[in-house]
């Protein structure tokens, strides 16, 4: 068995068949043979070669007619693999039309192939990006309107601090996917162009051809030609690398918050149950967060990587020693640790389990110290804010050593009693009634969505 196929065992865990198909070996070969497809095409139509050569060698440029592993041994001496390709891909074409062979790879090099190839990857793993982002989007936009009056308790440094409503904290998960969705089209955008630029980025070998053709070459392919070739500047695919970091980043932070939630303490959410699903090798009765498990690790392994694709950038000259080659890998293993933390993060919320009833007891817990902050500043309109603060925490300390409720304590001060009423009192132990402009957040988060 080889290296590649014992991966198989971990891939269902943290990518997909989908992007596992994209990035594989066949998807990279393809991508360069369709640029090369689309070079001889475009010189064909310009007249750089002979028109029937454009589509002899447009004939050969399909992955399948390669052997992969040959290529892949021919590589390693070459320096990449578009040399060996560009070899045995003349030989494919001489087998049927000789002459036409002598116009392979015309006035390209390796790297115009390659990178070519690469962008012609991410269109098709960003596409797929997006429309799952889109049906996340959705699903969040979904449950932060159902779920806009659930009352839980806010925590903050890991403590329960004041309520908030699940609705809301879904509208800021929200809120943040729909910033990520715009930072990826913007990015496609950019990083969407054509890479053909010959020898040293200046298509000297197709004389006064070169802007033609490569317009040409662009429109084969339906991409953008972009003011120059880019060999040496790698902002475009870089960007993409951070923006997918940033993505992945956002959604680490969601499936931390849900797996906090299904902690047995707690119980408030959980991830959707499933045969198979969450168990232990061990423990009948465990029900891990393995969805938050994986995003989590993803998490924890794409910071390095765009790490990696950022250090790439301080290349030589015109051609990259060692920092092109560092993207290779790289930038793929990004695109699909995003897409399996991306798949498994829609898969948890369009799932989601919710316990209301256990977090409106957890909202109790305290028994009534969530209402403290609302206390202070109720009673610090008549007796200063300092003050107000100072009652309140010493009625705090005196329920948690007693063992009491904060209002029955407070029911006991005669300044309390001075400044508020029962009725008073009852609003500011309701829960309901300490949520601020929660609702007003979820509702322009919602009006601000992208469809």
């Amino acid at each position: 068995m080889s290296a590649g196929n014992s991966r198989r065992l971990l891939d269902a865990l943290f990518t997909t068949e989908r992007m596992r198909g994209i990035f594989s070996d066949a998807g990279r070969l393809q991508g360069m043979l369709d640029f090369e497809a689309a070079l001889a095409r475009a010189q064909a139509r310009a007249g750089v070669i002979p028109a029937a050569a454009g589509d002899a060698i447009a004939a050969c440029c399909h992955a399948d007619r390669f052997d992969i592993e040959r290529l892949a041994a021919a590589a390693g001496p070459a320096g990449n693999v578009a040399i060996p390709l560009v070899k045995e891909l003349t030989a494919l074409v001489a087998r049927d039309d000789a002459d036409a062979a002598r116009f392979v790879h015309w006035g390209a090099t390796s790297q115009d192939a390659i990178d070519t190839g690469l962008v012609l990857q991410m269109r098709d793993a960003l596409s797929a990006l997006e429309r799952d982002y889109a049906q996340l989007s959705s699903a969040l936009a979904d449950r932060a309107g159902r779920e806009r009056d659930t009352l839980l308790a806010g925590r903050t440094w890991l403590q329960q601090a004041i309520p908030v409503t699940l609705g809301v904290k879904i509208a800021t998960w929200l809120s943040a996917v729909e910033r990520d969705r715009a930072r990826i089209a913007a990015a496609r955008e950019r990083a969407l162009v054509l890479q053909f630029g010959g020898a040293t980025g200046t298509l000297a070998s197709l004389g006064d051809k070169g802007i033609e053709v490569s317009a040409m070459v662009g429109e084969n392919l339906a991409l953008r030609v972009p003011e120059a070739p880019w060999h040496t500047m790698r902002d475009r695919v870089a960007e993409v690398a951070a923006v997918l970091g940033i993505a992945v980043g956002t959604l680490g932070k969601i499936a931390r918050d849900i797996s906090l939630l299904m902690q047995t303490e707690i119980g408030e959410a959980f991830e959707p149950a499933a045969p198979g699903r969450g168990g232990s090798s061990t423990m009948p009765h465990k029900r891990n967060p393995v969805g938050a498990a994986i995003v989590l690790a993803a998490a924890l392994r794409v910071p390095n990587l765009v790490a990696t694709m950022l250090a790439a950038m301080v290349q030589e000259h015109e051609r990259g020693l060692g920092g092109w080659h560092a993207e290779w890998e790289t930038l793929p293993d990004i695109f699909t640790l995003a897409d399996g933390a991306l798949t498994q993060t829609l898969h948890v919320i369009t799932g989601l389990e919710v316990d209301r009833e256990r977090m409106r007891a957890n909202l109790g817990v305290t028994h009534g110290l969530l209402a403290a902050e609302g206390l202070a500043l109720a009673l610090g309109e008549t007796m200063g804010k300092q003050q107000a603060h100072r009652l309140v925490e010493t009625a705090c300390r005196e329920a948690v050593q007693t063992q009491r409720h904060l209002r029955t304590v407070l029911q006991h001060n005669d300044e309390v009693r001075e400044r508020l009423s029962d009725a008073e009192l009852d609003r500011l132990f309701d829960p309901a009634h300490a949520l601020g402009c929660a609702r007003e957040f979820i509702d322009r988060t919602l009006a601000a969505r992208s469809s």
